[in-house]
């Protein structure tokens, strides 16, 4: 099988592959490609597997990234993900040395990508990213690392901004960070909204629409991150299933 590029010319015809299995959700398979097709122009690329699968990589220049870090000459990788049967086939490799390739083509100084400590959902897998040479190169709390692959000795070491290293806010309740450069945000964000509401639990969603809005997040993974009473929670997007088990461990709603 091929990997294919994905841009502004063929994205209507093609299925983002993050979004195939999600059929109740297959109106916000929209909100995603309205996002890429705004990026493209920021020089985002889009590759995958010619084929109907979990199997792609997204990366773009660190500077037009939704994410709060300083990486000048980077190329950020928003996302990375081989999964289901493609497993264990090399196709994490193929891509992953198409980006390399791409990056030093284009004369970027080396990749940048948020993982984490241990293995969390919707990051990449930290273990994998070392093992191709990626090294932390800074951390935030409470389990963020940030990862880069240099192409010279003498680049410069990529890190977090300081707005987003502490995992706090000064805010009560419950406060969610998201954008739609994940298909599945829009549809689960008003969920949990509306369970919320439900419940008199107070909830306020802040929708990050801009690149400067982005630079300036109190969370690295501005596609989805959670609050509570100023503290933060988790980035893993939360079905309602999810969500009221925070709020009962929590005890923020004795109703549920």
């Amino acid at each position: 099988m091929s990997i294919i590029t994905v841009d502004i010319n063929n994205i209507n015809d093609e299925h983002i592959c993050c979004a195939i299995s999600d059929k109740k959700g297959e109106n916000c398979v929209e909100s995603k490609k309205a996002w890429l097709k705004k990026r493209f122009n920021d020089g985002l690329v889009f590759k995958k597997l010619d084929a109907r699968g979990k199997v792609f990589i997204e990366y773009i220049p660190a500077t037009k990234a939704f994410a709060p870090i300083i990486a000048d000459n980077y190329m950020y990788i928003n996302c990375f993900w081989v999964s289901g049967k493609f497993k264990g086939q090399g196709y994490a490799n193929v891509l992953l040395n198409e980006c390399i390739k791409d990056t030093k083509d284009k004369g970027f100084d080396g990749l940048v990508i948020l993982s984490s400590k241990k293995k969390k959902p919707f990051l990449s897998d930290p273990k994998y990213l070392l093992y191709k040479g990626f090294k932390v190169c800074d951390y935030a709390k409470p389990y963020f690392e940030l990862l880069y692959l240099p192409f010279s000795k003498t680049a410069n070491i990529p890190k977090f901004r300081n707005c987003s290293k502490e995992g706090t806010i000064n805010e009560d309740g419950i406060v969610l960070y998201y954008t739609n450069q994940c298909p599945h945000t829009e549809k689960y964000a008003h969920i949990i909204q509306n369970i919320s509401i439900q419940y008199n639990i107070p909830f306020k969603i802040k929708k990050i629409n801009t690149l400067n809005e982005a630079k300036i997040a109190p969370t690295p993974f501005t596609t989805y991150s959670l609050f509570i009473d100023g503290k933060f929670v988790t980035n893993e997007i939360l079905t309602e299933k999810k969500f009221i088990d925070i709020l009962k461990k929590r005890n923020i709603c004795t109703k549920l």
